[in-house]
């Protein structure tokens, strides 16, 4: 949920191979070459051409080892949220819903303004928007986002139920305020809103969370 943490940072581009030998490349590599075209322009607006010329392949060597944009695009997906899955295990482990909470939002600043990455959250800006050719990737993104949603709000309600989270609060809506807040500051960050001002509002946030009481 939300952006790359900064120990996952897109490596550089790769260097253009010799021709006549369009699968000897370093598939990692050309993944986050082709993660940081599709995040920069959207699946829709990321051209063959960008990608290739990124990733230091021909079109044949794309085509032969991912099967075609759609595999491309779906392949650094699954890269991007290895790092992405890995803290938001994490932080479901943690004892309370609120450091969960806190655990899930307070990177979310950093990493989204991080300068070595495209702005904002892959997840988001992969498929924001598009025609109806590129439904199918928007729709995936969005199962892949409420999928994390689910499982925040299994976590809350097993909280409340043991009194971590008071009685009336709702576990599902309390998980879709955590995601509005995470995705929400990806796009507030590709904005150029600043780093102080979204982290003033996961301070805002945690200072406001169920069952915190201020002096």
């Amino acid at each position: 949920m939300g952006c790359m943490s900064e120990t996952s940072q897109i490596a550089e581009c790769p260097p253009k191979r010799p021709a006549g030998r369009p699968r000897e490349f370093d598939r990692d590599t050309a993944l986050q070459a082709a993660m940081r075209v599709f995040w920069n322009h959207g699946y829709e607006g990321a051209s063959l051409t960008e990608l290739t010329e990124a990733m230091g392949i021909s079109r044949p060597s794309l085509y032969a080892t991912f099967g075609d944009k759609a595999g491309l695009f779906r392949e650094t997906v699954a890269t991007y949220t290895v790092g992405r899955d890995h803290i938001f295990e994490s932080a479901l482990a943690l004892p309370t819903a609120r450091e969960v909470a806190d655990r899930i939002l307070r990177p979310n600043p950093t990493s989204c303004s991080n300068p070595d990455n495209p702005a904002g959250c892959f997840l988001v800006q992969g498929a924001l928007v598009g025609s109806e050719d590129s439904d199918s990737m928007r729709q995936e993104l969005a199962t892949i986002r409420a999928q994390g949603t689910e499982q925040l709000a299994e976590r809350f309600k097993r909280a409340r139920d043991e009194g971590d989270l008071p009685p009336e609060v709702d576990p599902t809506t309390l998980a879709h305020y955590v995601s509005s807040l995470s995705y929400g500051i990806a796009v507030q960050a590709s904005s150029g809103v600043s780093l102080k001002q979204l982290t003033g509002v996961v301070d805002l946030a945690m200072a406001n969370w169920p069952g915190t009481h201020n002096s």
